[in-house]
């Protein structure tokens, strides 16, 4: 029997609910699934549900970590579902209460918005957050985030001064971009050798993660080729739905992707001589080329860790050198596995490849120019999206040329 199965056996009704999806309105809304793995043995366990845009549905991941005194560390929680309070729960009855909470990143709502309510479901919980934290559109303070303000506290500069700092170290990424800031959390965890990131790095699988597949309406929606298409459910579908939602997560508009006019009725649509060679999704019509799987293969690199084209267009380049640095650092630590809050975990990985991944920084050719980075291999016409968007996010002021040079 696997982890699906025995969870499936003690679903209540309710279970999926999550009541607050209003203030973060992303699918699949007010119903999430939650699915927990055991990582390491009796030590770390992970709880994924799904998230996405149009049904562009991608992991988002929880990690909880088993504490040497007894207890238990929660990183990057997410919705406190039925569900997923009583998987929890399971763990505290086992190794002790819920010590600490940590947000480890500054402006990702997505995982922001799941504190206040998972701190109030263990309020014996220490919460930490990142420092310098920061909200879109309008900054305000975490107590009226729904953070606990009597046990909500900054993480201290030096790891060894937090209380759990005998089992972890951590090194906090911070850029300021102008109009907001962009931070990170990267935890290790001494005795498993594991790393704890939230969006820094990641791995892309071949296969539709399980969370994905519990509900594969979103996979066989994007195996379409034609929206008039009738997908099979079968494992070929589901795997040709997770590669292609993969590249719309990483590039929004990847150069596989054909867009057709917005303003072209469905009504043409129906009219076009030779209709299956056209997809028209609601408002967002577009038609896939023939090598679309092409980019997927160089995007996922046979599993390789790498940083999301949307950091290494928009966020990391506007300070290169102090990415640089946090990840020397990350570097120091002996870990050899990656458990990263998106896509594939965990990522057997060791602090070579991980400072590897980020030296797009370095020795990139320019994109521009229709080159490759040295070592990510990333195509640069799956860029241009991205760098579209650059442009018109600096010329709107919301962020900045880079303020730094190598």
């Amino acid at each position: 029997m696997n982890v699906q199965e025995t969870q499936e056996q003690s679903i209540r009704p309710g279970d999926f609910t999550w009541h607050f999806w209003p203030a973060l309105p992303l699918y699949p809304y007010g119903t999430r699934r939650t699915l927990r793995k055991e990582v390491v043995k009796d030590t770390i366990w992970t709880f994924d549900q799904v998230q996405g845009i149009l049904y562009a549905v991608v992991p988002i991941r929880m990690t909880v970590v088993k504490l040497k005194a007894g207890g238990l560390l929660i990183y990057a929680p997410v919705a406190p579902t039925g569900e997923c309070i009583r998987l929890v729960n399971e763990l505290v009855a086992r190794y002790g209460d819920i010590k600490y909470i940590i947000l480890p990143t500054l402006s990702g709502l997505e995982h922001k918005i799941f504190v206040g309510p998972f701190a109030r479901r263990f309020p014996n919980a220490e919460v930490f957050v990142a420092p310098n934290q920061w909200s879109f559109p309008v900054n305000l303070p975490l107590s009226w985030l729904g953070f606990p303000t009597k046990r909500t506290r900054i993480l201290p500069e030096d790891s060894t001064e937090a209380p759990f700092g005998d089992e972890f170290d951590y090194e906090v990424l911070y850029i300021n971009l102008g109009r907001g800031s962009f931070g990170e959390v990267a935890l290790f965890h001494k005795r498993s050798r594991t790393l704890l990131v939230t969006d820094s790095v990641l791995s892309v699988p071949e296969e539709p993660p399980e969370i994905v597949q519990l509900d594969p309406y979103p996979l066989l929606f994007h195996a379409k080729d034609d929206v008039f298409d009738v997908v099979e459910d079968n494992e070929e579908s589901r795997r040709k739905g997770w590669q292609r939602i993969s590249l719309f997560a990483f590039y929004f508009r990847p150069s596989a992707l054909e867009a057709t006019k917005l303003g072209k009725s469905f009504r043409d649509a129906l009219k076009a001589p030779d209709r299956s060679k056209k997809a028209y999704f609601g408002w967002f019509p577009f038609q896939w080329k023939e090598d679309w799987k092409q980019s997927f293969e160089a995007l996922r690199g046979g599993g390789r860790l790498f940083v999301a084209p949307i950091l290494q267009t928009i966020i990391l380049n506007q300070a290169p050198r102090t990415v640089l640095d946090w990840a020397d650092k990350v570097a120091r630590w002996d870990f050899e596995r990656i458990v990263g809050c998106h896509f594939d975990s965990p990522i057997q990985a060791n602090p070579r490849q991980f400072r590897q991944a980020f030296d797009f920084l370095e020795k990139k050719l320019s994109v521009a120019e229709g080159g490759f980075s040295s070592h990510q291999r990333l195509p640069a016409a799956d860029f241009e999206f991205l760098r579209e968007l650059e442009e018109m996010l600096t010329k709107l002021r919301i962020t900045s040329p880079p303020r730094e040079k190598l």
